[in-house]
């Protein structure tokens, strides 16, 4: 199986040893506490969870800015985005080596993980602006990435993190939740010896299944992991239990039986399109996914990306060498009228726009929401019945 980022073997932070993990809970109702923002906690799942190996914990500034500018650690270790735990303030922590870490998302806000301050640094505007710049490519408050990551504080605490739970993933989410642990291990027990990753924050459409299945084909994969985020979005994002249960319904009837694998992983949606496509990447890789599919705009919002930064990152700035996994770029899909499937329009250059079946994501939302199914070009029935019923829910309110 491919081989983690920076390692030979998975570093999951979570503490599994449960005489360890009882104490470390103990021991946390005496420690100074600090109650993170959502950002933070969802830097703790994903760290527990073994998906940001060969990371140890928060990064400092000086490594946060190295990241930004060059997708390497100041150790030179390849890392895409900066994993941060900031806050506005320190005023019950300032003193202390260690710390409590507190969930935003729960009910009481349990600690999530123990924290070993290596240092507590304030960071600049400017510093948040170069950040910015280079990670979302944009400084305009109205990028809901950027939005969230200046209201986040100026102080940096880094060091090294022990998690002690998911969150609200493992209670939310019980059947489609899974660390990479979990997904590495289900892939060795299913057989796989290849696999193709495929990232979605929406439900499938067509176009998104039968992207899985070219890949699928074209790779020779012995199986694909339908990899969804279960985390913040923005507003007017379909909410994940409903996105689960329609690529579940899809999954359930028109794939072969061990083929799929569905999964969620417990992260904020960052919105930063080029730069968010290669922590995907990078974190399917740790999961033991040997390519990933990258398509049109990539983790992407509004018009701050091309349609294909996504791909050409990986030839432009991605470091020689950091990367195992490999990726599958596909192009623009859509049902062709003339072949009666769904195709990359690249692979039909003697098509017209009408030959396609093209509707816009404003447009299939209105037909949703009016009780009204999209074409069976276009969505497939027993989906777009999920979808339905939830837009007229959200009508009704």
């Amino acid at each position: 199986m491919i081989k983690p980022i920076g390692s030979d073997t998975l570093k999951p932070l979570f503490v599994y040893d449960e005489i360890k993990h009882h104490e470390l809970q103990k021991e946390a109702e005496s420690l100074p506490s600090l109650l993170l923002n959502s950002a933070a906690a969802a830097n703790a799942v994903m760290l527990g969870g073994g998906y940001f190996t060969p990371l140890n914990g928060y990064m400092n500034v000086a490594d946060a800015i190295s990241v930004a500018e060059k997708m390497q650690l100041t150790s030179g270790q390849f890392w895409p985005v900066p994993i941060f735990n900031r806050t506005h303030d320190i005023s019950a922590i300032k003193d202390a080596k260690r710390i409590a870490l507190l969930d935003p998302n729960e009910e009481g806000n349990p600690v999530i993980a123990i924290q070993d301050i290596e240092a507590i640094e304030e960071i600049t505007d400017e510093q948040i602006d170069q950040i910015c710049q280079k990670v979302y490519r944009t400084l305009d408050n109205e990028h809901p990435g950027v939005a969230t990551f200046k209201s986040h504080g100026k102080y940096v605490i880094s060091g090294p993190i022990q998690v002690l739970n998911f969150s609200y993933f493992q209670t939310d989410f019980p059947d489609t939740f899974r660390t990479a642990v979990e997904i590495r291990n289900e892939i060795q027990e299913r057989g796989w010896k290849k696999v193709v990753a495929f990232q979605t924050r929406n439900p499938m459409h067509r176009a998104h299944e039968e992207l899985c299945r070219m890949a699928h084909n074209a790779l020779g994969t012995d199986g694909i992991l339908i990899h969804m985020l279960l985390g913040k979005l923005k507003p007017g994002d379909i909410p994940a239990p409903v996105r689960d249960a329609a690529i579940r319904k899809m999954v359930e009837i028109y794939f072969p039986p061990n083929t799929v694998m569905i999964a969620g992983y417990g992260f904020d949606m960052l919105y930063a399109g080029p730069r968010e496509a290669v922590l995907h990447a990078t974190f399917r890789q740790n999961c033991g996914c040997d390519y990933f599919i990258i398509g049109r705009d990539h983790a992407g919002v509004g018009d701050y990306y091309g349609s294909f930064d996504a791909q050409k990152i990986f030839d432009t700035e991605v470091p020689k060498g950091a990367l195992d996994i490999e990726i599958f770029r596909a192009d623009h899909t859509a049902y062709s009228k003339k072949l009666k499937k769904v195709v990359m329009m690249r692979d039909v250059p003697d098509h017209t726009k009408e030959d396609f079946i093209i509707l816009s994501g404003t447009k299939v939302r209105g037909m949703l929401a009016n009780g009204e199914a999209p074409p069976p070009e276009f969505s497939r029935p027993e989906v777009a019945k999920i979808l339905m019923e939830y837009y007229q829910n959200e009508v009704a309110k």
